[in-house]
């Protein structure tokens, strides 16, 4: 009996009694609990998706705990992702297929998170035999579905009110935000839903208000007809940095027209098209600088561009942006820094002025200058002297 041992084996006796009162969570033996094959009794499928971990330390298995919740959930959004084939397109256009991959997953990571919100440890073992530990993650699904329609009833309601804000105003630049808004809001809704479809027994999710193709269509419609930019570069280099320029706005999904620009919407070009409404205007300079560095010969490039409103000839956003490279020779340093200047202006400016315009963040309204760039020469152009 207890009560007859000495001090120390009594308190020994207690740890081991402490031990196997709590059950199989920590040490293993031949206490092997069912969860481990699959099939847990106290986890039931109509109420826990669950997820197993094996590892040969408790955290790491934990980790894959969750990572195998995790993956149902990745593999359901994935197989949706045909539906939203529309926008991933013009969300990456032009660019490669591992970038759109990217944007996927990007969604599929803002869904894991959420998925990873409900889920919880709720039973360890530990195989003293093999040294391996094992985890069960595991979900309740009835908790995990009132969040997931809690979170697509809001998203419901800022489409629904963005969709109404788009045909509402008269506002152009509004009017794409407002339906750019509603179309991120209505696939990241989308999202959530191909979860909410995972989370319930029956497979059933909610049913939307509007269909992501749909609302990607009438966004590019409105663009190509009512959102048309032009853009005038001058200075050095200006007809490579023009034309970069253009396609990374193509890229982002605007329309840029061709047609000369002479700084007066009724004049100019073939009348068959939309006047524009933005115009992009830049000034952009090359010039080769002295380091004195015995190997090397070095060029800088600098740009100024301005976002003018055509309608009220504000400017609603403008940027900088400069860089300098190195070469054997003056010629090879200038020809770097030139395709070096075309990169960024398709890729970081475009995506910057696309943002703007989309309402995804706000260009400030004056450029700050980029370090040693030469400002003379570089003073903001009024739009009739760029053509």
């Amino acid at each position: 009996m207890i009560d007859g041992l000495p001090f120390v084996p009594r308190i020994m006796a207690v740890l081991m009694g402490v031990v196997a009162l709590s059950g199989c969570a920590w040490f293993g033996g031949q206490s092997k609990p069912d969860w481990i094959d699959g099939v847990g009794a106290a986890y039931p499928p109509g109420q826990y998706l669950v997820g197993v971990g094996q590892a040969e330390n408790g955290a790491t298995a934990e980790d894959r705990a969750y990572a195998a919740v995790a993956r149902i959930f990745k593999a359901e959004v994935s197989a949706q992702s045909k539906d939203w084939e529309s926008y991933l397109v013009i969300e990456q256009r032009g660019h490669s297929r591992d970038e759109r991959r990217l944007t996927l997953d990007n969604l599929t990571l803002v869904s894991t998170d959420k998925v990873l919100e409900n889920v919880r440890i709720v039973d360890r073992w530990v195989d003293v035999h093999k040294g391996l530990h094992y985890a069960l993650a595991g979900m309740h699904r009835p908790q995990a579905e009132t969040s997931f329609m809690a979170r697509i009833t809001e998203l419901d309601r800022s489409i629904r009110d963005d969709v109404e804000e788009a045909h509402r105003t008269t506002d152009k630049l509004a009017r794409v935000r407002a339906l750019r808004q509603a179309t991120r809001n209505l696939v990241l809704r989308e999202t959530y839903n191909a979860d909410l479809r995972v989370i319930r027994p029956s497979g059933q999710g909610m049913v939307a208000g509007y269909h992501v193709s749909e609302l990607t269509h009438e966004l590019e419609e409105f663009l190509a007809t009512n959102l048309v930019l032009v853009v005038v570069v001058s200075g050095d280099q200006a007809e490579p940095a023009q034309r970069a320029l253009t396609e990374g706005l193509l890229k982002e999904g605007l329309q840029v027209t061709s047609r000369p620009w002479g700084g007066d919407r009724s004049t100019g070009g073939d009348s068959s098209g939309p006047y524009p409404e933005l115009l992009v205007r830049g000034v952009v300079r090359v010039w080769p600088i002295d380091v004195r560095d015995p190997q090397f010969k070095f060029a800088r490039w600098c740009s100024d561009f301005e976002v003018l409103d055509l309608s009220s000839q504000r400017v609603v956003g403008a940027l900088s942006k400069g860089g300098k490279e190195g070469h054997l020779s003056d010629r090879e340093a200038t020809a770097r820094v030139v395709r070096i200047m075309q990169q960024e202006l398709s890729v970081d400016v475009a995506q910057a002025i696309a943002a703007h315009v989309y309402g995804e963040m706000e260009l400030p309204a004056q450029a700050s200058q980029p370090a040693g760039c030469p400002r003379d020469g570089l003073a903001s152009t009024p739009a009739s002297a760029l053509h």
